[in-house]
């Protein structure tokens, strides 16, 4: 699978828009090479560069499989027009929440995940929650990595 962007490239610095600098909004994602059988997407973006360990950003997943992009703006409700649900994001969140890191340059990985099987999980859950519930469970995985610095 691939994951891409039209705001970022890989190891690119994610534009200002995006973050909480910005208008704090999803970036545009698309995705091609999912794999058939897939019965769902998930996506998990992190921070592994927080200074309290991982720090999780957006947790989507029941993301239907024949879904190939998601728009800039995801809504932040939990469950999104194409039936996909959103979890809580460390910001105690659901939904997007944008880089904004307390100093220095943070990369922030976008991870897409196809499943075989579909995920025991209502709306809601934590990023640790889904990867447990995807284990033994995925397919296929593609990463984006964009980075982000404060300006001060």
């Amino acid at each position: 699978m691939v994951l891409s962007s039209s705001a970022f490239r890989e190891g690119e610095l994610i534009p200002p828009k995006y973050t909480c600098d910005g208008e704090n909004v999803s970036p545009p994602l698309g995705f091609d090479g999912v794999p058939e059988g897939a019965k769902s997407l998930a996506l998990i973006v992190e921070d592994p560069d927080a200074p309290s360990g991982t720090f999780v950003h957006w947790v989507l997943y029941h993301l239907p499989s024949p879904v190939r992009e998601l728009p800039e703006g995801m809504s932040t409700a939990e469950v999104t027009k194409s039936g996909a649900m959103q979890g809580r994001n460390d910001f105690h969140k659901i939904g997007y929440g944008g880089p904004c890191p307390p100093g220095g340059t943070h990369r922030y990985f976008f991870r897409l995940y196809a499943l075989n099987a579909a995920v025991e999980l209502h709306a809601g859950a934590t990023g640790k929650e889904l990867e447990s519930a995807m284990k033994g469970r995925i397919s296929a995985q593609a990463q984006l990595m964009g980075r982000y610095a404060r300006k001060k």
